[in-house]
């Protein structure tokens, strides 16, 4: 039977689901890269050609598509306001075409077609040819382009994206709170490889804290069914440095896992949350002196688990403390690509100081992924779903998600554990049994956890996670017991709610963290969320945004945010975030009570200059927390005017912050996340909009229209002109397709102009 024979008799795209997620573990590490060996990887983003609906004939190869628009991906479907509409606007069909042309070079090889993440349906076509359908919007897929392939000339690959809600498709089938947008919406490339080739590689590191640490490299050979002999060769990298090599000699005419062993060594660097220190493995498939293929992956060193005393990484008990995460922007859904899905990474991490982030509810960004790993950000990964399970097909769909999850993503280091049941829903003892024993049959390193919504739910995993929104929370009834969501829906929370109301949602995090911190048996917990988020009409607020974050849709905090930015220690950083905006009538008696979230010892605070308030942590509310927040009482206080805070340490003030009583907006600050970006025609950063006082603090009652103008090759993914909302919010700017200068200029009806510029980076073309 032929390769094409045997993809049809094997049932599709589930049957083709070790093929397709490790085609893609592979395709992701080498994306842009030259010609390797035997195998190419050639990246196909732009030049794509879109029509917002299914058009007669468009499947077919010589089809006038001149009419369509001109795309790059990642791509949204249709751009949408930030908030305020109906999902339905992006729920239709639509149709991709692209045309390449391959090398001299792939003749005699093997050719796929790697998608990252279409939402939510893709039938896939070539040369008119209808090569089958996937289902799922959330995991890697590829089509076998070979028997179809004109090596000669030039084709077509058509792609028809159905992004409505299919009930057949995890996580439809009932209510989701979230919305899932549409469009090709991660990266696509051609894959060219060998009749024999690495499919996979999975690297297992081993005893890794003793002297002589070991690295099992797992390679995943694909084989043309011919007898020959090869020689595998695995080396570790430190950067350009070989730390160690490793081979073994094949024999073989079968598909099958080789095993190449790298030892003596000697001690690695360790990859934790403050050094997130990284290796490279690297494989080639030798045939003589011949490389006939070679693949690498990143890889670090750890030891991770949980245990009945907590998590422990590298046999340190580490309080786990983080959000969870959607991984939709405002305007385009998904559709951002990888420096903006890092830039969040650098977020959770660097600015609001987490160690751990749950991908609710989905397998996310690998560029995510990759982020989290040079930052020391821990991930629990999940499987789409919420609450509903469906028929047994859509359960087989789930199971195969697990697989492609865990075949791409079980080489990252800061992956600690695998969700395999859909969240929040019933038990089904035989459906769990299976994502559970998937999961560890394909990476037997990691535990896994299964995300429920009550204490009495069969415990078939190794870590009882549970979303638990009461308080106080339930005590732990299984062992390694870690809380996956908190606060939440039960207290949503605006930027530009007063005070009384920023305060309580920030006490309410601060309540269950301290909980947490009680008592050994708690891993921690995993607040929700860290982001503002659209929704359903039948979840969220009236304008169907869930405003359960710690941080808006935009990614500016809210005073609950600082509450996590505080438990870090003071040699990482000072902090003092006051959980209020300093303003006279934005509590119902009067400004009385001031709540603060600190790292210090104690902080002062002065009205006018003269000191009203000496204040400890409040130890009496918050006993088990490390920094415990601040309440002083400002009653003493004789007149209104500027606040000023200080913080000391060890006796010594370590930071002040000032705040203007005046209530008067006068600045108007524009802040890009990147100053260049590559021209691409993908890569994007985010540009803040803020006004303030005069010491920098955002005044949330600024609702300015600002406006916007671009010069230079590069597009505004926003509002244009731009409405703040809490004093603040921003847009994002893409690069085109032309290196160059862009200048960005942001106009406030009162405050006056600011400009920014970008440089734009000449990249090359791509090859097909």
């Amino acid at each position: 039977m032929d390769r094409r024979n045997f993809m049809k008799a094997a049932g599709g795209a589930l049957a083709s689901a070790t093929l397709a997620s490790n085609a893609l573990a592979s395709t992701v590490q080498q994306l842009g890269t030259a010609d390797v060996a035997g195998r190419m990887i050639l990246p196909m983003n732009r030049n794509w050609r879109y029509h917002n609906s299914v058009v007669p004939g468009a499947h077919e190869r010589n089809f006038d598509d001149s009419g369509f628009d001109r795309v790059v991906v990642p791509h949204t479907n249709i751009k949408l306001p930030w908030h305020s509409f109906d999902d339905k606007a992006y729920e239709f069909i639509s149709v991709y075409r692209r045309k390449f042309t391959l090398p001299s070079a792939a003749k005699g090889h093997r050719v796929f077609v790697d998608f990252e993440g279409v939402m939510t349906a893709s039938t896939v076509w070539l040369n008119g040819r209808k090569l089958g359908e996937y289902k799922g919007g959330y995991t890697p897929f590829s089509f076998e382009l070979t028997q179809d392939v004109d090596f000669s000339g030039e084709n077509v690959l058509a792609v028809d994206v159905d992004s409505t809600e299919r009930s057949d498709i995890p996580p439809f089938g009932h209510q989701i709170d979230y919305l899932t947008f549409g469009g090709i919406y991660r990266e696509v490339s051609l894959r060219i490889v060998p009749q024999t080739f690495l499919e996979n590689i999975f690297a297992k590191p081993q005893d890794v804290l003793t002297p002589h640490p070991r690295l099992q490299v797992d390679c995943h050979l694909q084989h043309d069914g011919a007898k020959q002999s090869f020689t595998l060769e695995a080396e570790l990298r430190d950067g350009e440095r070989i730390v160690a090599k490793g081979s073994q000699a094949i024999e073989s005419a079968a598909s099958a896992v080789h095993t190449v062993t790298l030892e003596k060594f000697g001690a690695v660097k360790l990859w934790d949350l403050d050094h997130p220190n990284l290796y490279t493995v690297h494989v080639r498939l030798q045939r003589g002196n011949e490389t006939f293929d070679e693949d690498s992956r990143r890889i670090g060193f750890r030891e991770a688990q949980f245990t009945d005393h907590g998590f422990e990484l590298n046999e340190k008990i580490i309080k786990l403390r983080g959000l969870d995460r959607h991984q939709t922007f405002p305007f385009v859904g998904q559709a951002m690509p990888g420096r903006v899905q890092r830039r969040d990474a650098e977020i959770l991490r660097k600015k609001v100081k987490c160690n751990i982030v749950r991908t609710s509810h989905y397998p996310q960004s690998r560029h995510f992924l990759d982020g989290c790993d040079e930052v020391g950000l821990l991930v629990l990964e999940e499987i789409p779903g919420w609450q509903h399970i469906g028929d047994e097909a859509w359960k087989q769909i789930s199971v195969d998600n697990v697989g492609r999850m865990v075949r791409r993503d079980r080489n990252h280091p800061s992956v600690i554990l695998w969700g395999v049941r859909i969240n929040e829903s019933p038990d089904d003892h035989d459906f769990y049994a299976r994502t559970n024993a998937l999961a560890h049959k394909l990476d037997p390193t990691r535990q896994t956890g299964g995300i429920r919504a009550f204490q009495g739910s069969e415990f078939l995993e190794d870590v009882f996670t549970m979303n638990d929104f009461g308080f106080p929370l339930k005590p732990p009834s299984r062992p390694r017991y870690l809380n996956t969501e908190f606060c939440g829906h039960t207290y949503p929370t605006k930027t530009i709610d007063n005070k009384e109301r920023l305060m309580e949602h920030t006490i309410r995090h601060a309540r269950v963290h301290d909980q947490l911190a009680s008592n050994p048996q708690y891993a921690g917990g995993i607040g929700w969320c860290a982001f503002d988020y659209n929704t359903h009409y039948d979840f969220g607020s009236g304008d169907r945004i869930c405003y359960h974050g710690v941080m808006d849709i935009f990614r500016e905090p809210k005073p609950a945010a600082g509450f996590y930015k505080s438990q870090c220690d003071p040699s990482e950083e000072v902090v003092l975030e006051p959980a209020f905006h300093w303003a006279t009538g934005d509590e119902s008696v009067g400004f009385t009570n001031a709540l603060v979230c600190s790292n210090c010892d104690h902080l002062r605070f002065y009205v006018n200059d003269k000191l009203v308030a000496e204040v400890g942590p409040d130890k009496t509310r918050f006993p088990n927390l490390r920094y415990a927040p601040f309440v002083a009482d400002l009653d003493k206080r004789e007149s209104w005017g500027d606040l000023r805070i200080e913080g000391y340490l060890q006796g010594k003030r370590a930071i002040v912050k000032e705040f203007s009583g005046k209530g008067i907006d006068k600045k108007f600050e524009i802040l890009p996340d990147d100053p260049k970006l590559q021209a691409d025609g993908a890569d994007t950063t985010r540009v803040v909009l803020r006004v303030t006082d005069e010491f920098g603090n955002i005044r949330p009652f600024a609702n300015d229209a600002i406006k916007l103008e671009v010069e230079g090759p590069s597009e505004i993914i926003g509002d244009n002109p731009f409405a703040l909302i809490g004093g603040t919010g921003a847009v994002w700017i893409r690069a085109k397709e032309q290196p160059g200068t862009v200048r960005l200029t942001a106009t406030h009806p009162t405050l006056g102009k600011r400009q920014v510029e970008f440089e734009l980076l000449s990249v090359a073309p791509e090859r097909v």
